[in-house]
């Protein structure tokens, strides 16, 4: 009992009393669209040695040598904590191992403990000052997928980059704590006061991106890596009716898990790098065109040249000479400059292509939910500027505009706000905020957009004429266009330094899905866009539709496959019935499971086999007896006279050519199926000579025709020799100096 200042001295002891411990709130997850976690919180542990207690025992050197072997920490930076002084000169008797002892894994501190025990023992001494502290770090379970995109943490739990920066705040949570009275060994007093706030966890974030399509985006980068060695390249995929964004890759890739080792690579070029777009940009006058009624399909016009008012020299067609005489529709198909000069420059005119232009999102960011997006530029100062802008040469854009407009042109008109997000959970209160697709404004008509997608198709589907005949895709209506973009290096457009690019959607009447595949700098300067970027955009298209289940709008010819559109089938016989579909799921094959058993007994096609990738492969777990006719549509009649022989039913054909329908019936007491069958056609019933890589396509500048004969000059009023090549703008020069920057 104190009497004499009594309030004082109890309000001194309770503080004595007291303790505060803080509850650290767990960080949101972050998932694609079906729940597979990218991003989520994990145990990690802290290392922190007692200077004082290590020097007291001699275990310095013992500390030294066991942390180094088992952390990699560099034994001059271990000593320098193990020795660590105080300024009067005793030892410290606490210290934290921040550089390479801070948030490991448990692999690593499970080292540590038996380390600790095994030197406990053997020095006789019951602690030897090193502590390990329990904590939570950022743990990225795909490492490189969709690293860009997700973001990261650094060391000291600041978010840096993409979803985890944008989005912090909804992700963060708030921390806790508890208040607490406790004795002299620090028990909890049982009638103490207490005060105590739970942590409120942040919020649980699922992205739109589809963690399969994303992985097809990726796997095509890497090939494209391999045979051009890039310095940089990017796809976007999205959904064309939402804009939801499925896919967005960059390369060169980086493993968030590990960010320090190559930081530049964290840059997502898909929202803030700047491009020349070159003849992808042509799909956007071509629509605005069809839209003022200027562009007749059927119109001829004289190819080769075509003379502005006011710049000395011609603008030319990629091939000097032109094609003669042709239609307007065969100058989409070749990717004529002088085609989208009448149509842009000459009929449209200044103010309705800046309208539309402007209408599309160009030059303007597109506010799609990350950080740090650019704008681009679109400048008409200069007839040559203008001239230039209808083929996409003397502007800046940035991969997610040219994919935004795209999508309008392919979902009817609409352009649409990206979307990176689908939804939102509060994990306290447990509701789910989603993210609803979100109409900026309407750019064409839809009757437009039917008739736009019709001329993109040829651009496609023409094996003869068509630029784009890498990305066909046999069974499908595929729409879409090159590019391939000379860069501007020292203020002239360089003729060995090239952005190509394809972007497109499919199929056409329907699209599920429009996908850009832009490539900075391939290792060749003979190849363009047709060469490059449609293979991997045809790649990714065919795995995603064949994953969403859209069938082919044709029937495929699988009797004579041919190479390009052909795959493999894998062994699979043998298999747990889990694996073999996660292994046909891999490689985005579609497949039956006939019976309810464990293992698969029998595959059908057999493996090795050579099958169109829309072919289903049937997976037989049961003996013939217990077995259940499957569906068989779109399988060959050799397949189906397979199946239904294992399963003990005879077959009855009718007709040629791959089964349209089947009917079980019973004929003489006896079980029968009967199936109608029917030819294979190729798109608008022509013989399909899809995937035949044409070595006429050869260089850059016969499979693309946006790229200037000779130097320019951007910047300005075009010089002579600028005006010859089509001129530039300064925007093109502000393009490179983006373009070429390789870090934030």
């Amino acid at each position: 009992m104190q009497v004499v200042e009594g309030a004082k001295y109890y309000d001194l002891a309770k503080k004595r009393w007291s303790a505060a411990e803080e509850i650290v709130a767990k960080r949101g997850t972050i998932a694609d669209r079906a729940g597979n976690v990218l991003a989520m919180d994990t145990i990690a542990y802290n290392v922190s040695v007692n200077p004082k207690l290590i020097n007291e025992e001699d275990l310095t050197e013992d500390i030294v040598d066991g942390l180094n072997e088992i952390l990699g920490i560099s034994k001059d930076e271990l000593r320098k904590n193990v020795t660590a002084k105080k300024d009067d000169g005793t030892y410290v008797v606490n210290r934290e191992v921040r550089k390479g002892g801070w948030q490991i894994d448990k692999t690593h501190a499970d080292k540590i403990k038996e380390f600790r025990e095994k030197l406990s023992k053997e020095k006789k001494v019951t602690d030897v000052g090193i502590e390990l502290a329990e904590s939570l770090k950022r743990y990225y379970p795909r490492k490189t997928l969709a690293s860009q995109l997700v973001g990261y943490l650094d060391r000291e739990g600041a978010a840096m980059t993409g979803v985890e920066a944008f989005f912090n705040d909804q992700l963060s949570g708030t921390n806790g704590f508890i208040k607490y009275e406790k004795d002299g060994k620090r028990v909890q007093l049982a009638g103490g006061d207490v005060e105590y706030q739970p942590a409120k966890d942040g919020q649980n974030i699922n992205l739109t991106i589809d963690n399969d399509i994303q992985f097809y985006a990726e796997e095509a980068l890497l090939d494209i890596v391999k045979k051009y060695a890039p310095k940089s390249a990017t796809v976007i995929a999205a959904d064309p009716d939402t804009m939801e964004i499925l896919a967005m890759a960059n390369t060169p890739q980086y493993d968030p898990n590990e960010f320090w080792k190559n930081n530049s690579n964290s840059y997502n070029h898909a929202i803030k790098s700047l491009y020349e777009p070159g003849s992808t940009f042509k799909i956007v006058t071509l629509a605005a065109a069809v839209e003022e009624g200027v562009f007749n399909p059927e119109e001829m016009y004289k190819s080769g040249q075509i003379k502005i008012k006011g710049i000395p020299k011609p603008i030319r067609d990629i091939k000097r000479e032109g094609w003669g005489t042709i239609s307007f529709l065969d100058g989409l198909k070749y990717s004529s400059n002088v085609a989208f000069v009448k149509l842009g420059y000459e009929r449209l005119g200044e103010q309705k292509l800046r309208d539309y232009y402007t209408n599309f999102g160009f030059g303007q960011k597109t506010n799609i939910q990350l950080g740090s997006e650019l704008t681009g530029s679109i400048r008409f100062q200069y007839a040559s500027e203008i001239a230039n802008a209808t083929f996409g040469q003397g502007v800046s854009v940035t991969p997610i505009q040219q994919v935004a407009a795209v999508a309008a042109v392919a979902n009817g008109g609409k352009l649409l706000q990206p979307q990176i997000v689908k939804s939102i959970t509060d994990p306290t209160t447990k509701t789910t905020k989603t993210i609803e697709p979100k109409v900026v404004r309407q750019v064409i008509s839809e009757e437009t957009s039917r008739k736009v997608g019709e001329y993109l198709e040829q651009v496609v589907s023409d094996q003869e004429k068509g630029t784009g005949k890498n990305a066909y895709i046999e069974g499908y209506r595929v729409a879409g266009k090159t590019g391939t973009a000379q860069k501007v290096i020292d203020n002239k457009y360089s003729t060995t330094k090239f952005v190509v690019s394809f972007i497109g959607y499919a199929p056409v009447d329907d699209p599920k899905i429009v996908v850009y595949v832009v490539v900075d700098e391939p290792n060749d300067p003979t190849v363009g866009g047709g060469r490059v970027a449609a293979p991997a955009f045809k790649q990714i298209v065919l795995k995603s539709l064949r994953k969403m289940g859209v069938a082919p709008n044709y029937p495929t010819q699988t009797d004579d496959v041919k190479k390009e559109v052909s795959i493999t089938v894998p062994k699979v016989t043998a298999l747990p019935i889990a694996q073999a579909k996660a292994e046909l799921k891999a490689k985005a094959m579609t497949f039956e499971q006939v019976g309810n058993g464990k293992t698969v007994l029998q595959q059908i096609p057999a493996e090795g086999s050579s099958v169109h990738p829309t072919q289903k492969i049937y997976l037989i777990t049961e003996q013939k007896e217990k077995l259940a006719i499957p569906d068989l549509k779109g399988v060959s009649l050799r397949d189906a006279l397979e199946i239904t022989s294992l399963i003990g039913i005879r077959l009855i054909p009718d007709g040629e050519g791959f089964v349209v329908s089947q009917k079980e019936e019973t004929l003489n007491n006896v079980r029968v199926l009967s199936v109608k069958l029917a030819p294979p056609l190729g798109a608008d019933g022509q013989k399909d000579t899809a995937g035949q890589d044409s070595d006429a396509e050869g260089k850059a500048n016969e499979d693309d025709a946006d790229t200037p004969q000779g130097d320019s000059e951007p910047g300005g009023k075009a010089s002579d020799d600028a005006a010859n090549s089509g001129g530039t703008t300064n925007a093109s020069s502000n393009a490179s100096t983006n373009n070429n920057a390789s870090g934030e």
